[in-house]
Order: structure tokens, then C-alpha cells, then sequence
């Protein structure tokens, strides 16, 4: 991977993401929270209505390198049913090196789910060693599921949420990684500190296909300071503070 700006200089997914210190920046009473995307160059954010065919090697690095750096991921139910997500950390030397940084061996899933519409049977609910929280709605529980489950009754207040998760669960940090809806409202709600963006070098086109942010319009536009860009595996990789 190579460094584009601000400065030019040889680098790796794993040094990138390690220079990145979200905990240190959270803001009083809530968590700091990124977005990390993957889009093509017309802006889609799936293809064939998943990621994978967008991600490269270097971005998939990239990505679990991020997570290793926060408390928490975020994610909603479609994103999740869809992508069948499994544990935060897929590598045990991650888990110690996470661990001895007085980290969890495993960031906390943070997971959206409104209507609690989620099978029992998704890899992430059946690790039993795999901390979630579930932010609902509903006031019925996931039956069947293996993970350690707190649930938050917070309807759709993602403010409260967040709020929740730094005074009852210690989270200092979060990092989204969608779906294009869920970011929409994180953005509305005035949530968002940064976004990671990788560019992959594929043009899609489709009326129906996701961008990264999806749903009503937003008010206010939110503006984006370019922080860095990267290049690896044909991608573009970018990092962006979300000006308040």
C-alpha cells in the first residue's frame, strides 16, 4: 500500500489502522463513531447485493484492521442478515494483541435491529464467546442464540443509544460499517466524526442498486475534510473528518 497524502510514503493496512486512535478523540457523553465503506466508482455500495464483489484483499485487511481498533461495531439487521456476519476478530493473535492492550479480546457488536427480525442462526449470535448488543424497538428477545445479548429499548434514538453504550457498556469508540439506511440516520442525527471510504475500481450503474448513504435526503449536507489517501490493490483508499 502505498501513503498518497499528505505526505508519500510506503505503508500497510495494518500500519494505517493502527495510527488511528478513535478512543482518545470520543467526545463527552457519547462514543466517537466512524463510518468504514467500500464503493465502486459510480458510488453503489454492493453488487449483487452484497460487498464482496467490491472488496479487494488490501480493503478486507484494511477492514479488520479498523475493527481491531475500537471498542464497538455497529451494524443494522439487513446489513447483517446479508453479509452473515460471525465474531468481530477472526484472528486469535489480533484477540491477544487486543488483550494486552487492555482491550476485550473481541469489540462489542453493536447491531440495529427495529422489528428484532433476526434469525437465531447467524454465525455472530451463535459465538458464545462474542459480546452483543441489540438496539430495539421490541420488546421480545432472540431465542436460540448462543452470543451474549444485552438488549437496549431505545426504539430508533440512535442518540440514546450511543449515549447508553458509553455509560453502561464503557464504549469510547464505534465503528459502522452500515447499511447505507442506518448511516443516513447516524448522519442526521449529527453522530458521524469519520468516514473511511474505499473507491474500488468497478462502474455498476443501476437505478435500484445502495450509495453509501441511502434513505430521505438529509437536511443539512453533511462536508467531508480530506484527512489522507492511499492506494493498494487497485483500490483508493480515503479517510475524511466529518466537519461539525
Amino acid at each position: 500500500m502505498l501513503l498518497l497524502h499528505p505526505e508519500r510514503r510506503e505503508t500497510t493496512p495494518e500500519e494505517l489502522a493502527a495510527e488511528w486512535r478513535p478512543a482518545d478523540l470520543a467526545p463527552p457523553g457519547r462514543p466517537y463513531l466512524a463510518l468504514n465503506m467500500v464503493s465502486s466508482l459510480d458510488g453503489r455500495a454492493t453488487l449483487e447485493g452484497r460487498t464482496r464483489g467490491l472488496s479487494t484483499g488490501a480493503d478486507r485487511r484494511f477492514f479488520h484492521a479498523l475493527r481491531a481498533q475500537v471498542d464497538a461495531v455497529m451494524v443494522g439487521a439487513g446489513t447483517l442478515r446479508e453479509e452473515r456476519y460471525g465474531r468481530m476478530m477472526k484472528s486469535e493473535e489480533i484477540r491477544t494483541r487486543r488483550a494486552d492492550a487492555g482491550l476485550p479480546p473481541d469489540p462489542l457488536a453493536v447491531v440495529i435491529s427495529a422489528s428484532l427480525s433476526l434469525p437465531a442462526d447467524l454465525p455472530l449470535l451463535a459465538e458464545p464467546e462474542q459480546r452483543v448488543v441489540v438496539a430495539t424497538a421490541s420488546d421480545g428477545e432472540l431465542t436460540g442464540a448462543r452470543a451474549a445479548i444485552d438488549y437496549v429499548r431505545c426504539g430508533d434514538d440512535l442518540p440514546v443509544l450511543m449515549a447508553k453504550l458509553r455509560e453502561e457498556h464503557g464504549v469510547r469508540s464505534v465503528l459502522c460499517e452500515g447499511g447505507p439506511t442506518l448511516n443516513s440516520y447516524l448522519l442526521a442525527a449529527n453522530l458521524v466524526d469519520e468516514l473511511f471510504l474505499t473507491l474500488n475500481p468497478k462502474l455498476i450503474g443501476g437505478a435500484e442498486a445502495f450509495t453509501i448513504v441511502a434513505g430521505r435526503q438529509l437536511l443539512e449536507p453533511a462536508e467531508g475534510e480530506l484527512r489522507w489517501v492511499a492506494t493498494g490493490d487497485g483500490d483508493l483508499f480515503t479517510r475524511w473528518k466529518i466537519v461539525k
